[in-house]
């Protein structure tokens, strides 16, 4: 009774619908009180059971539909086995595939491409390319190297009742063929489809950002609204976990001096940790614009877990994107960054400058400065000595170089100079690097 519902919660898994063992648990009680019998009663339950937010319903509802439309077969299978009918099922052996197509017995036909499909593992499907084998596996369980023996010898026969026969168990492989195949792609859609999503998506987050096409900006966005809510319900945790802090003892036997010590009112220790504030400062120049690009949106999708967030773009000047970031759509917003800021002969040391005048009081204790650029300045003047200014007045200092670390310090690169004031230069080339600094970031508040 359980097994359709352990495979069904694995197909959920896979779809990256979060299923804890606990819920796994409830679960199972529902389905031990209520069964199988009202399919409706069945999504409803279970539903509220194992689907926990708007997108995790939608998910869950397909999948329901697909896995439960032939699950409901596999229960009455079970029960077909349980008593069986007639000669083949009391002596095991599988009924002749020929006679379950020509029969005109459907329950009967689907129940053995039920019995084929287990015996083969097709629930194993992981990517659509599995298809044509699984299916084949299953033509093979439901006798399909006697059909085809059966075959070669009608064809050997030959005459017209040899051909006649030919034909006959060729429309018979066929027939089995098809259905083999649709229930593998049924299987692929309730198991693989996940599976194979996360397998691409892991490879997008691995794949270089210079690299990307139009074609992947898409998946790239789904893709960082995903690791933003990872993101975000992991400090959000981290922070509620350390909210009380360590048992103060002696605070707390001081205020309970007039119960006897009885500890009624318990004082915890608390270390005050600083909430979250980040200046995101990007050169937008032609060769680091499609980092700057997944950087923001990234950042700017996590603006519940970070809302004091403040983002500077520049070339030659700078100046700050929030107001653009605030009142736009994300790619009318990038477009209007990068034609007001990302013109023009890059300068950090103007950039700097600009900050200096225009935006120095943004910088607190509690400001992590993230840099995101090559620190190619077109040989101009740096201006180390306000980059150290901000050091100084900053929490800490991050710098995200799209450039690999042979590269630097080569050319018109003055990363060296400025590497002393941070701490931490990172090579920053795919959306994983981008992610595991931005948690580092976080974690430093928590």
């Amino acid at each position: 009774m359980e097994r359709p519902l352990t495979n069904f919660i694995r197909a959920l898994r896979s779809s990256d619908v979060r299923v804890s063992t606990g819920e796994a648990l409830d679960a199972a009680r529902t389905l031990k009180l209520i069964g199988y019998a009202d399919r409706d009663l069945l999504k409803d339950s279970l539903g509220c059971v194992l689907a926990k937010s708007p997108d995790e319903k939608v998910t869950f509802d397909e999948l329901f539909e697909l896995y439960f439309s032939h699950s409901d077969r596999q229960n009455q299978q079970t029960d077909r086995e349980d008593t069986p009918s007639d000669a083949s099922s009391e002596s095991g052996e599988a009924p002749d595939p020929v006679d379950l197509v020509e029969s005109g017995d459907e329950t009967g036909l689907a129940m053995a491409i039920e019995k084929a499909a287990e015996a083969s593992g097709v629930d194993n499907i992981r990517f659509s390319t599995q298809v044509a084998y699984f299916a084949q596996q299953m033509v093979k369980q439901m006798g399909g190297e006697k059909l085809q023996a059966r075959l070669l010898e009608a064809l050997q026969q030959g005459g017209q009742e040899g051909d006649a026969e030919a034909q006959r168990l060729i429309d018979v492989r066929r027939e089995l063929t098809m259905r083999a195949r649709e229930r593998a792609e049924k299987a692929f859609d309730v198991f693989g489809a996940g599976e194979t999503q996360q397998f691409r998506d892991d490879f997008a987050a691995d794949k270089k950002l210079s690299a990307l096409d139009r074609s992947d900006m898409e998946r790239m966005k789904r893709l960082i609204a995903k690791i933003a809510k990872r993101l975000a319900v992991k400090h959000s945790r981290r922070r509620r976990r350390r909210n009380r802090g360590q048992l103060d003892v002696r605070r707390t036997m001081r205020a309970n001096a007039g119960v006897d010590g009885v500890p009624f009112n318990v004082i915890w220790r608390q270390k005050r940790k600083d909430k979250p504030k980040i200046v995101v400062i990007c050169d937008v120049s032609g060769s680091v614009a499609q980092y700057v690009r997944f950087l923001l949106l990234l950042l700017w999708s996590m603006k519940d877990v970070v809302p004091d967030l403040h983002a500077f773009a520049f070339s030659f000047r700078l100046g700050s994107v929030d107001d653009v970031l605030e009142q736009n759509d994300f790619e009318t917003a990038m477009a209007k960054i990068l034609r007001e800021y990302g013109m023009g002969s890059t300068s950090y040391g103007q950039a700097w400058s600009d900050l200096k005048i225009h935006h120095e009081q943004i910088i607190d204790r509690r400001t992590t400065m993230l840099v995101l650029g090559d620190a190619r300045s077109n040989y101009g003047d740096p201006r180390i000595d306000l980059f150290r200014e901000f050091a100084a007045r900053a929490k800490r200092v991050i710098w995200l170089n799209p450039e690999g670390p042979a590269l630097w310090g080569t050319g018109d690169s003055v990363i060296p100079r400025y590497r002393p004031f941070c701490a931490q230069v990172t090579h920053v080339s795919t959306l994983k690097d981008m992610e595991r600094a931005v948690d580092e970031i976080l974690s430093a508040y928590n």
